[in-house]
């Protein structure tokens, strides 16, 4: 099954599984590259990001393509909440600034579904945007994002 259009691991997931899964979106977002990131989709995943509702890897890259523009200096990092057969659901943090120079903060929620081969077949978002002083950055450059202890009271 390990070819261009599967992604393992594959559901059903299992604590370890499940956490190997969620990194390797971690680190495929932190690559910023919408080509790359939309291929752990399936072409026709459903995603809500937010407000925002649409289908297919198409438009997840115009989508991821956008984003990045507007986030400049973007780090993530994904924590596995909890998972079942072929869910999986994840807290989230990331940093990011605007043209202005403001940082900001990103705090949220995603519900993946996955098919059979390994790619995620739904994505909803939920996330808050906090500002944050330059001090107050957690994911600087130079840090590993895993290495960051996440501070629950720290807005």
């Amino acid at each position: 099954m390990a070819n261009n259009e599967s992604r393992p691991p594959f559901p059903p997931f299992n604590a370890e599984t499940a956490r190997v899964k969620v990194k390797a979106a971690q680190n495929a977002w932190n690559t910023r590259d919408p080509a790359t990131v939309k291929l752990a989709y399936t072409t026709d995943s459903i995603w809500r990001n937010r407000d925002q509702f649409f289908t297919g890897r198409d438009e997840i890259e115009a989508f991821l393509t956008k984003k990045w523009e507007r986030e400049n200096g973007y780090r993530l990092r994904k924590e596995l909440f909890a998972f079942s057969d072929n869910k999986i659901a994840v807290q989230f943090w990331y940093e990011w600034f605007d043209e202005s120079g403001q940082w900001w903060r990103t705090y949220g929620l995603e519900d993946w579904t996955f098919a059979e081969n390994g790619l995620m077949r739904k994505r909803q978002m939920s996330g808050n945007d906090v500002q944050i002083t330059e001090e107050a950055r957690w994911f600087k450059d130079g840090v590993n994002v895993d290495d960051v202890e996440i501070l629950e009271r720290d807005w």
